[in-house]
């Protein structure tokens, strides 16, 4: 393993996992070390102890003379030691692909859990859908609503939200009200009709629940400030699109996953 470096190996790794079909989470847990553990190792910043590569070869069928060779092509069909075909999975999509109707019925489900909640304005809204969304995402490698977010200087914000309101009242689905809270004007809707609970698994409406049971109590300003402690936000530019997949970096308390504990790592 001399003749490579650690991105080269991590190159290669990331290379024979996708080729073989495993998410960044199954390949970790066959492994029996962490995700955060391999996503180091695939981006080159973790070394591989010798065990682990030979654990990774058994794995992912490889031959190790191969994978080590200096000239060794990153090509897996030099690599691997037998097709692949059986192996094929579902890409992870982190592009945003907007579900409209689940959209509105998350949304409806929070305005209908939350209806007696002074402070649930349109902001703690906007805040509660992030939080659905990518924790959802952490959790499960799969998109919530899909909605886009962007970063910008007062937190995340999904940017279909305001399109998508718009269409529920004009359809009498929910309606908008101007109320105050602690000497504030605050813009709130409420739900004109019950969430379609058909359109969520049971997993997505568990993420929902968290979700509410955890911060639905915040005000606009504290719950602001708290996802603006989120890695996603924080390492995202103004006014750039929140990438899904930063998810899988939170640190605690935005972690929502539990991992093993990995005594290798550095």
């Amino acid at each position: 393993m001399n003749t490579l470096s650690l991105q080269q190996i991590g190159q290669r790794i990331t290379n024979l996992r996708k080729q073989r079909g495993f998410s960044q989470e199954e390949l970790a847990r066959e492994m029996k070390i962490s995700r955060p553990s391999l996503a180091k190792i695939e981006r080159g910043n973790r070394n591989l102890t010798v065990v682990e590569l030979q654990t990774l070869s058994l794995i992912l069928r490889f031959s190790l003379d191969e994978f080590v060779a200096e000239q060794s092509k990153t090509e897996t069909e030099n690599i691997l030691q037998e097709p692949v075909a059986v192996y094929a999975a579902k890409e992870r999509i982190s592009t945003p692909q907007l579900n409209e109707v689940k959209f509105k019925n998350v949304l409806l489900y929070l305005l209908e859990r939350c209806a007696g909640k002074p402070n649930v304005d349109e902001t703690v809204l906007a805040r509660l859908l992030y939080f659905c969304d990518f924790n959802h995402y952490e959790m499960y490698e799969e998109q919530l609503t899909g909605a886009t977010y962007r970063k910008v200087p007062y937190g995340p914000v999904p940017e279909e939200m305001d399109t998508i309101i718009g269409q529920m009242i004009a359809a009498a689905q929910i309606q908008k009200l101007k109320t105050t809270y602690q000497g504030r004007t605050l813009t709130r809707y409420i739900p004109l009709e019950k969430a379609d609970l058909t359109t969520m698994k049971a997993s997505e409406a568990d993420i929902i629940d968290q979700v509410i049971n955890r911060m639905s109590e915040c005000t606009a300003e504290s719950i602001t400030s708290y996802a603006q402690g989120d890695l996603p936000w924080e390492v995202t530019e103004n006014g750039q699109e929140i990438k899904y997949n930063l998810a899988f970096y939170r640190e605690t308390p935005y972690a929502i996953r539990v991992y093993d504990e990995d005594t290798t790592e550095d």
